[in-house]
């Protein structure tokens, strides 16, 4: 009776608080998270980059004064400003199209013969005298005779094909003093108990956003593209805990 209690507690532990959570959501969809400032999250550091030598600001002494003959009024937010992202707060839209291809093959072959004989058939008179000493069948003409094959014969290939095409829309949460901006996104999707969740972030320039105000994936510096998900068919596809334990403790 120990034993099964002892068995069921190790057994509980090793679960923790994720299988508590699991059997609590039974038969319930998985929950979206709500939606949140990154920046006021516990553990959030502000990205801090080598910047060039800030530029002198010019200074308008008169506040009030308006720019004659121009449609670019400064804050203005019209349908004749530049709409593109420009400050924390604004929204723009990513496209992440990822089509990756790798194909390395290798090939390693070699091989080596040795061979090595020795006799001494006359030491010093004393040949018969260690000759008694021996096998009947020693040959004091052979006394060594070694010899080795060697052949190793290795072959190795890598495949790998990925293929991801979505757009998701971010918030510029800092902009950083060379004018570059700091970007975050987060999607959620449920469908049939499962959860898609594709978060990024990075660092892009102002001059890489298009005027439909999107900006390539790859145009994104430091950028950190999570797409997973959980629900029934991640639990389904993932190891039991017994398992993901024997692989971790099993040395063969």
């Amino acid at each position: 009776m120990k034993r099964i209690l002892i068995l069921i507690v190790s057994c509980v532990l090793l679960t923790g608080c994720n299988a508590r959570e699991r059997i609590k959501n039974i038969g319930n969809q998985p929950s979206l998270a709500s939606i949140e400032d990154p920046t006021s999250k516990l553990g959030y550091k502000p990205v801090s980059m080598p910047m060039p030598e800030p530029a002198p600001v010019p200074v308008q002494h008169d506040s009030n004064i308006q720019q004659a003959n121009s449609l670019w009024q400064p804050g203005g937010r019209t349908f004749f400003r530049d709409q593109r992202a420009n400050r924390v707060g604004d929204i723009l839209t990513v496209v992440v199209s990822i089509d990756d291809k790798a194909q390395i093959s290798n090939q390693t072959k070699r091989s080596r013969a040795n061979s090595s004989s020795a006799g001494m058939p006359h030491v010093l008179g004393f040949e018969s005298t260690v000759a008694s000493l021996m096998p009947s069948d020693f040959d004091p003409n052979k006394m060594v005779d070694v010899s080795s094959d060697l052949s190793n014969d290795g072959k190795g290939s890598i495949g790998r094909q990925e293929k991801i095409t979505l757009r998701i829309a971010a918030t510029i949460i800092q902009i950083l003093p060379n004018g570059n901006m700091v970007l975050h996104g987060k999607q959620q999707v449920n469908v049939n108990y499962d959860q898609r969740e594709l978060t990024i972030k990075g660092i892009i320039r102002p001059q890489d956003i298009s005027a439909e105000n999107t900006i390539k994936y790859d145009q994104i510096a430091e950028a950190r593209i999570n797409y997973g998900g959980r629900g029934l068919i991640a639990d389904i596809q993932q190891p039991r805990y017994g398992d993901q334990l024997l692989d971790i403790i099993m040395p063969f």
